[in-house]
């Protein structure tokens, strides 16, 4: 499969309180989603993510811990990113790079899992992710990105910003530090559908994106609110359409795989 398309998959939901989300904004049950997304392109197949890992399905307190406490994940074996993908027709083989939005743990899935890739992530977040401050240590789990044999490659934070992955302008990583200190959005430019700005959790929802709302859970206010207001601006010169990384009420409006934007 060679032609340029952007295929949106969730590995199931995540059962949380409000203010895990939303900062500060009480402890009614929310439920979210766990976005992660295909690029297919003729210079190879792009993962963005890949949701939780596959042994979240199985046995998810014995992988992630005391974390299931605050959020209980819910998925299926199916909903792992190798088995969604491998219905949609897609060699695991063909995937030539795994970028890496940050290293929590909803969005550790891809890591490993794909024979051929080089991974690509923020140094800042890698090296973070080693050595967490104790309030975020429960958000990275180790055993998803410390595996033997991974080729990485490292952006350097803003000297590397708007890195154009193919040369080609389809798919840039945008530096958004705040909610972790390694974040990295994505600008993905489709030859029909235009670009879509893929926040991820530089933005969990619209409330975050239109400055209502602190997500529950950063490394800094400052740097969370200041990349925003940076992403504003990308979307301001790019017309991009909006898409956030955990919205339960936006991420039912998108084409889900195995429909896609092209």
């Amino acid at each position: 499969m060679s032609e340029i398309r952007l295929y949106m998959f969730a590995c199931g939901s995540l059962k949380t309180v409000t203010c895990s989300i939303k900062m500060n904004q009480g402890n009614d049950p929310y439920e979210i989603p766990v976005p992660w997304f295909l690029i297919t392109h003729p210079k190879g197949n792009v993962v963005i993510d890949g949701g939780n890992a596959a042994e979240v399905a199985i046995d998810p307190r014995g992988h992630w811990g005391a974390v299931c406490d605050v959020y209980e994940p819910v998925m299926r074996a199916d909903e792992a990113c190798v088995p969604q993908l491998q219905k949609l027709g897609i060699d695991p083989a063909s995937v030539r790079y795994v970028l890496q939005s940050h290293l929590h743990l909803d969005h550790t899935g891809a890591v490993g899992r794909f024979p051929n890739a080089t991974h690509l992530v923020q140094r800042a977040e890698y090296e973070y992710a080693f050595t967490p401050d104790w309030f975020a240590a429960g958000g990275y789990i180790r055993k998803d990105f410390d595996k033997p044999g991974l080729k990485w490659q490292f952006l350097e934070g803003p000297h590397d910003d708007h890195y154009d992955l193919y040369g080609d302008g389809v798919i840039k990583t945008i530096f958004t530090p705040g909610h972790a200190p390694g974040h990295q959005s994505f600008l993905i430019t489709l030859p029909q559908s235009g670009p879509m700005l893929l926040t991820v959790d530089a933005a969990y929802t619209t409330d975050h994106w239109d400055e209502k709302a602190l997500p529950g859970f950063l490394a800094s206010t400052v740097d969370t609110v200041r990349s925003v207001r940076k992403l504003h601006v990308v979307a301001e010169l790019t017309n991009a359409k909006i898409v956030t990384g955990h919205d339960p009420l936006t991420w039912p409006t998108f084409k889900h795989a195995p429909a896609y934007y092209d």
